[in-house]
């Protein structure tokens, strides 16, 4: 049987309306989550035949210089522009004990009244916080605030140690490389995982860390290159629809399976029974939204079993049934017969 490649370029974009992402950037906010913010829904999408979102920034002010003054962001829409926006992301800064401009946060109230997602990346989840809409709910920040942000907002769930948080209409990112995790956790969920694996390609990012993962990795660059497990994960992926185990991927690695428990956790902050499934899990959305409505046939090629751990595991990590997944991002017949 042929392997299933996760290389193979999605075949297009559905025909939508494009869903419309604003970004609020205010005094001090951090480049770096700007630029992923960019990176992930501002860019044209020739290879995909068109484009995921229309994207916006706004200011509350003409003139924004962003943290410590490295530059200085003008001739951008003012702050009415997040009145039209379908995902709203929030502002974040270093200087977190600095309270929000009152406009910022009626904004941020307001698109969520109407039904807009709103999105924080690294301290955005404070600017979230003082809208008192995170009250009750879950969010995820960076550590180095978690015990700021526990004593200034009580009544929000934070999770401390995990990548991001999505409670559905809100979504928070722990810092700052996690705001690409998150953002192409919400291109997955919008537009499925071929596209989602598109996008990661163009990124030369992972196109799949779960927001359960820690928020830190004990060695994210190995001491010895010959230990990392960039050569056993990539021999893994080539076999990830035959019955791996574990105790495969220990003997394969030549250690035992414990051990390997502590490198996958000190490498890529998750069990490789965890990676396991999260990449069958992508292969199965993949050969869904290829066309494949044979659940048995995908369960099989995916490495998931049975049609009914294939339902479990998809509905558990998007949410969908396997029929909802697929009238949500299955092709046409037209488009199921591109090659």
């Amino acid at each position: 049987m042929a392997k299933e490649s996760s290389q193979r370029p999605a075949q297009g974009l559905p025909r939508r309306p494009p869903h419309r992402v604003v970004v609020i950037v205010d005094e001090n906010s951090n480049p770096f989550e700007l630029s992923c913010a960019i990176e992930v829904f501002g860019l044209r999408r020739p290879e995909l035949g068109g484009e995921l979102y229309d994207f916006q920034l706004c200011s509350p002010r003409t003139r924004t210089v962003m943290r410590d003054g490295f530059f200085t962001l003008t001739d951008v829409a003012g702050l009415d522009a997040a009145e039209t926006a379908d995902t709203l992301i929030v502002p974040n800064r270093p200087d977190t004990d600095v309270p929000r401009r009152p406009a910022v946060l009626s904004a941020v109230r307001r698109a969520h009244a109407r039904g807009a997602r709103l999105i924080g990346f690294c301290s955005g989840a404070f600017t979230i916080a003082e809208t008192g809409l995170l009250d009750g709910r879950r969010a995820a920040c960076h550590w180095m605030w978690a015990d700021s942000f526990r004593s200034r907002f009580p009544a929000v769930r934070l999770q401390p140690d995990v990548l991001f948080v999505d409670d559905g209409d809100i979504l928070t990112a722990s810092g700052s490389a996690s705001a690409l995790d998150l953002g192409l956790h919400v291109v997955r969920r919008d537009h499925g995982a071929e596209i989602a694996n598109a996008v990661s390609r163009r990124l030369v990012f992972a196109a799949h860390r779960d927001g359960g993962q820690r928020q830190f990795v004990e060695r994210p660059v190995p001491a010895v290159p010959d230990e990392s497990l960039a050569p056993l994960l990539a021999w893994a992926q080539e076999r990830i629809g035959e019955p791996l185990s574990v105790a495969d991927l220990a003997a394969h690695a030549s250690v035992s399976p414990a051990t390997l428990h502590r490198r996958f956790r000190a490498e890529l902050g998750t069990t490789p029974l965890s990676w396991l499934t999260g990449e069958r899990v992508a292969l199965a959305c993949r050969l869904i939204e290829r066309g494949e409505e044979r659940l048995d046939v995908v369960a099989a090629r995916s490495g998931l079993g049975t049609a009914a751990n294939l339902r479990a595991r998809l509905r558990r990590e998007t949410g969908l049934s396997p029929s909802a997944y697929r009238r949500r991002f299955g092709r046409g017949p037209a488009e199921a017969a591109v090659p």
